[in-house]
């Protein structure tokens, strides 16, 4: 029998990389996103609620800002892993005064405890691909709905399909707004940033 506790991290880790490349395979994308419109359609159908794009974007952000939050607060110990930054910051700082000083014993001395130090680091690593893959499995079908739903390139610009941008003026959600990155990122890259910090702050969740 697989020990779920040992292994947890690495399954983890193997189902993310999994739907990560379920982006790539349009039929997983589609069906999935069909599956969300049955729920989220009806928000911006114009026989619906009818409400804007942007806005169904700040809403959904605000909703994976949330949940995501709270995974990570119950399932990351942040209390462990602050403890384990601030004894590796003693250490590099012993292990340095020891190499400047030439003190040969007690760099071997060190070099014993920085085996000990590095795999408590490693297991705090190991320890976030767990929340990470509950996030992804959470946040996946919503994206995938968002590129199903999203305006197509070249749509007129209107309350329903685009937003006015600082410095840019009004655009299609689908267009071009810095770079590379489109309109609907970048707004969901912003409203997720800025949600996710004032509940972050709010729930006390640490790692800010």
């Amino acid at each position: 029998m697989v020990d779920l506790k040992k292994h947890g991290p690495t399954i983890a880790l193997l189902f993310t990389m999994l739907v990560m490349l379920s982006y790539g395979i349009e039929w997983v994308r589609v069906t999935v996103g069909q599956g969300m419109n049955v729920l989220l359609g009806p928000f911006i159908d114009p026989n619906g609620l009818g409400v804007p794009f942007f806005v169904m974007i700040l809403i959904l952000s605000g909703i994976t800002g949330l949940y995501s939050s709270l995974v990570q607060k119950y399932t990351i110990d942040y209390e462990k892993m602050q403890e384990t930054q601030a004894k590796m910051r003693v250490f590099q700082k012993e292990f340095r005064e020891a190499q400047l000083s030439g003190d040969e014993k007690r760099i071997k001395k060190l070099q014993g405890k920085q085996e000990r130090m590095m795999q408590d680091q490693l297991d705090m690593s190991r320890q976030q691909f767990t929340p990470m893959a509950i996030i992804l499995v959470l946040s996946v079908p919503i994206f995938f709905w968002l590129l199903l739903r999203l305006p197509a390139v070249g749509t007129p610009t209107t309350i329903a399909s685009g937003i006015v941008m600082p410095f840019i003026g009004a655009v299609t959600l689908s267009d071009i707004a810095f770079w590379i990155v489109p309109a609907w990122i970048l707004w969901y890259m912003l409203c997720s940033l800025t949600i996710s910090q004032v509940i972050r702050k709010s729930l006390n969740i640490g790692g800010l």
